[in-house]
């Protein structure tokens, strides 16, 4: 069967494919948060306080 395409969808797909590098920074933002939020540890925590240091450091030259 030939469904109907819901317009609205079609619209992100075709943004997901112009904007490529967009895409993949929310979904990596996007599952680091989620991370964060639902399973790190405390461990998980301390390594990712001292990574983001170190790239704010990095970022600020």
């Amino acid at each position: 069967m030939d469904e109907k395409k819901n317009p609205q969808t079609e619209a992100n797909k075709k943004w997901q494919e112009q904007n490529r590098e967009k895409t993949r920074y929310l979904r990596n933002r996007s599952t680091a948060r989620n991370f964060i939020k639902k399973q790190a540890t405390l461990e998980d925590i301390d390594e990712i306080e001292e990574l983001i240091k170190e790239r704010k450091i990095l970022l600020s030259k």
